[in-house]
């Protein structure tokens, strides 16, 4: 019986969701994933959510009412796997504090925008990040408020160059945690479509829906 994964994308048009998404879908259907795609998040509303195998986000910002969280948040406590990238997951609901709970962080700044950064993998046994060496991306670099709980895989390090206060700082850009029976995987990276050209940056994605599944 083949799997079964939710996108689910809207919010901000900026982080370019519908292209992320366009982008994974197949690489979760050539896993034998049977992929269905929302553009609403009253998907989390469906009584059926708690029996799909992972649901993959990309939904900036915006807002989500308490009937959808719930719904959301139950699936993954009931062993649904989450998963998601950069503003998507990490920026979605600012408001919702269980949800970012459930995350494991939240974005509060990119301090200098789009720049140049090296991306350390800290973690070389994990498999979502085994056999990959560090990297550089030219993208926005996450500033994060994240939970000491979560498993790191993967580090950047910031420069004062543009806030000299956090020269020196070691940010977490990827991790994984629990939630209930669930499984849930971040990535920082992706602020829009093509930084998943950077190949490492896509095979940690893929990985970590994968890993996150059910």
């Amino acid at each position: 019986m083949a799997k079964t994964a939710l996108m689910v994308w809207g919010g901000w048009e900026g982080h370019q969701p519908k292209l992320c998404v366009d982008i994974f879908a197949p690489l979760l259907e050539a896993q034998g994933y049977q992929v269905d795609i929302s553009h609403s998040l009253d998907s989390y509303l469906a009584p059926s959510l708690g029996d799909l195998d992972l649901i993959v986000q990309c939904w900036t910002m915006d807002s989500i009412t308490r009937e959808q969280e719930k719904g959301l948040l139950d699936a993954i406590h009931s062993g649904v796997g989450f998963a998601g990238w950069h503003g998507g997951m990490a920026d979605a609901f600012r408001q919702s504090t269980n949800y970012q709970f459930m995350v494991g962080g939240q974005w509060v700044a990119h301090p200098g925008n789009i720049i140049e950064y090296t991306v350390n993998i800290t973690n070389h046994a994990d498999p979502i990040t085994a056999g990959l060496s560090d990297f550089r991306m030219e993208s926005e670099q996450y500033y994060m408020h994240v939970d000491p709980s979560n498993e790191v895989l993967a580090t950047t390090t910031f420069s004062g160059q543009y806030c000299e206060w956090i020269d020196g700082v070691v940010m977490p850009v990827v991790w994984k945690r629990r939630w209930g029976q669930g499984r849930v995987f971040y990535s920082s990276l992706g602020h829009q479509a093509h930084d998943f050209n950077v190949p490492e940056a896509r095979e940690i994605q893929r990985r970590g829906m994968l890993w996150a599944s059910r």
